[in-house]
């Protein structure tokens, strides 16, 4: 009989799409197997042009899209991840900004990840030149195991 690898750190990476929700189950169910903890990582993309807007913009105004910025973003965890988590699973939330690709593959080899659950939009064509994919990127890049999870509407 062939014994499965065990995942003791499961990252699964989230943009908030419907995508990624879906992709979400199947790092949950990893990491629930086997016992591991589960990362949710979100990346906040780097705006080229936020040190010009900054200069606009008050201290205090700042302050306040600031605050806004962040309880939205613990909105979105709780509604879409942490109230599914049943207790005794271990996760952590971690957000970070930057390139997706740059910052997920990152945070896996300093966290020593054993697996990375990333969903795809399955874009194609002209799409996929101008849009791109994270997931492509990371799995390209990445000498840890990627298990990508398609759109739920094309699986």
């Amino acid at each position: 009989m062939i014994e499965y690898p065990r995942y003791k750190k499961v990252l699964f990476c989230t943009d908030f799409s419907e995508n990624a929700d879906y992709a979400f189950e199947f790092a949950y169910g990893i990491a629930k197997r086997d016992e591991g903890l589960l990362y949710i990582l979100h990346v906040i993309p780097y705006n080229p042009h936020q040190a010009y807007a900054e200069s606009y913009i008050n201290g205090e105004d700042l302050d306040k899209l600031q605050r806004a910025i962040e309880e939205d973003l613990d909105n979105n965890y709780k509604e879409r991840y942490v109230k599914k988590i049943e207790n005794g699973i271990k996760f952590e939330i971690v957000t970070r900004s930057g390139r997706a690709d740059e910052e997920i593959l990152e945070f896996a080899k300093k966290e020593k990840v054993d697996l990375i659950v990333i969903g795809t939009h399955g874009r194609t064509g002209i799409e996929h030149v101008f849009f791109g994919s994270v997931a492509e990127k990371v799995l390209r890049r990445s000498p840890i195991p990627v298990f990508i999870i398609p759109s739920k509407k094309k699986a």
